[in-house]
């Protein structure tokens, strides 16, 4: 393995099928969540499975969810049911998922891909997967993140980084604690979306950051996917 190919999107809302065409394929497709819109509809949950087992083009398909995905707190069994139907896609929740890439020649790779995905954030109004801001719930969600983390999925983004609305450059809307875990394990990718005007790509302190939102802010499809190139070994990136 010298590198993988990857891409990352988020807050696709129902509309993922319009992003379709700009999935170019590669090892690993990461969704951090918001895939609902009012977070209470199964067949919303059923398409969105549907759309993401349908794209061929990459080995391995991960996602979290968001808080517009109510159903993934409120009935966890019900969507377990439902994920367990789509052997090629996986979800995770406060949990790691350790991925096996071949290396250019074939051979079964030294290392592997680490990758941990959680949902909370803040509290943001009444939607899901909410904990008071600062409190010690949401500390206990972000220490649980392991210090070997290679790419940290998480819904909402660190404070202070690809956090604000537009016109609001001054009011950061991310999670100070989240920032905190982040600076002391120093993941080399973390994905986020949730802010949808914070969308974009920032390096800062040794990780890669992406606010992967693909709506913008009147929910219009205006923001691409991020795809590229990187190696896990030196941690550099180059987009495609």
């Amino acid at each position: 393995m010298s590198t993988l190919r990857i891409s990352v999107i988020s807050d696709t809302h129902t509309l993922h099928n319009l992003v379709t065409k700009d999935l170019p394929g590669g090892d690993l497709l990461l969704h951090t969540g918001d895939l609902m819109n009012s977070g209470y509809v199964e067949k919303d949950v059923i398409n969105f499975c549907n759309w993401y087992s349908s794209i061929g083009n990459y080995e391995s398909k991960v996602f979290i969810a968001g808080n517009h995905d109510r159903m993934f707190q409120n009935n966890p069994e019900v969507i377990q049911q439902i994920i367990d139907l789509y052997k090629d896609i996986d979800y995770i929740q406060d949990d790691t998922l350790t991925l096996f890439f071949d290396g250019p020649n074939g051979e079964f790779p030294e290392d592997n891909i680490r990758i941990y995905g959680s949902p909370w954030q803040p509290w943001f109004y009444d939607w899901a997967f909410n904990l008071p801001k600062n409190g010690l719930g949401l500390a206990s969600k972000w220490e649980a993140i392991p210090k070997n983390t290679d790419i940290l999925l998480t819904h909402g983004p660190a404070w202070g980084i690809l956090d604000t609305v537009a016109g609001r450059s001054f009011d950061n809307l991310g999670c100070e604690l989240l920032a905190e875990r982040i600076q002391q394990i120093q993941p080399k990718i973390h994905v986020c979306g949730h802010i949808h005007t914070g969308y974009g790509y920032k390096f800062q302190n040794g990780t890669h950051f992406f606010n992967a939102s693909v709506l913008d802010e009147q929910y219009a499809y205006s923001q691409k996917p991020f795809t590229f190139d990187w190696n896990p070994k030196t941690n550099e990136i180059n987009f495609v």
